[in-house]
């Protein structure tokens, strides 16, 4: 497929450097994404509020650049202010924009329920202030959580140092605190998960859902696009969900 005809993606992204991070590339190599960065100092709620009000000017250019949809991927980001307040960030990129819009605290709920999760572990790099927004914004969105474990983290540069095996621990830790848990969140759209999501599956025999793929499978779907992807994780192989076009066209790996 010529690189002018693929598909392209717009997302907003905390890093000041505006990169697309790397599981778009893996996930979906016939698509292209294109981002803008914010700036974001810290993950923190002091953090973003630096930053949340530049989000739609964001967009606009992202949309001004050809984008066909728009994520912002952040999670945190995008649920520290409650659900209502990512309902209407996504209406204003949207109406900003004209363009499909979602968030990645959006992609994550929609995760979780393509996969019948209800009851959710949060394995998460955050400090306990925000471990409390994300379940009051998932019981928000009819999911609860069952046991929760953070790494505490507000560097925005060392979350994507964690290695896998101490993200492995942290997603059994979590779910230790209550078995009846149908599912593991690893939230964080920092965190490298890629490699990390099949052998939890495995050791915990639960689905798994983690920030940036999700972002990515959620993004793709928003744009009208086919987002299986086998390899990654029970979740790229559930059917789509609600609203994606019946005519959705396959680009994920081959």
């Amino acid at each position: 497929m010529p690189r002018s005809s693929s598909p392209l993606i717009g997302m907003i992204v905390p890093p000041a450097s505006g990169e697309v991070p790397p599981e778009g590339a893996i996930l979906y190599p016939d698509i292209r994404f294109v981002a803008m960065g914010l700036g974001l100092r810290q993950i923190s709620p002091t953090g973003f509020d630096e930053v949340v009000a530049t989000i739609v000017a964001k967009a606009e250019l992202l949309a001004a650049d050809g984008a066909q949809a728009i994520s912002v991927m952040g999670t945190s980001l995008t649920f520290y202010q409650g659900a209502n307040a990512n309902n209407a960030l996504i209406t204003a990129v949207a109406a900003a924009t004209g363009l499909p819009t979602t968030t990645m605290s959006s992609a994550v709920v929609r995760g979780l329920k393509a996969l019948g999760v209800g009851r959710v572990a949060l394995a998460t790099a955050y400090i306990d202030d925000l471990n409390t927004r994300l379940t009051t914004f998932l019981a928000a969105n009819d999911i609860t959580v069952a046991g929760i474990e953070g790494l505490a983290m507000t560097d925005m540069n060392a979350v994507k140092h964690v290695p896998p095996a101490r993200l492995i621990t942290l997603a059994e830790r979590a779910f230790a605190h209550d078995p009846s848990a149908e599912g593991i969140l690893l939230s964080c759209g920092g965190l490298l998960t890629l490699d990390v999501i099949d052998p939890v599956e495995q050791r915990l025999g639960i689905p798994v859902v983690a920030s940036s793929p999700a972002g990515f499978w959620d993004a793709v779907q928003v744009a009208g696009l086919d987002a299986a992807c086998p390899g990654y994780g029970r979740l790229f192989q559930a059917p789509p969900l609600g609203s994606q076009p019946k005519a959705a066209r396959s680009v994920g790996r081959q």
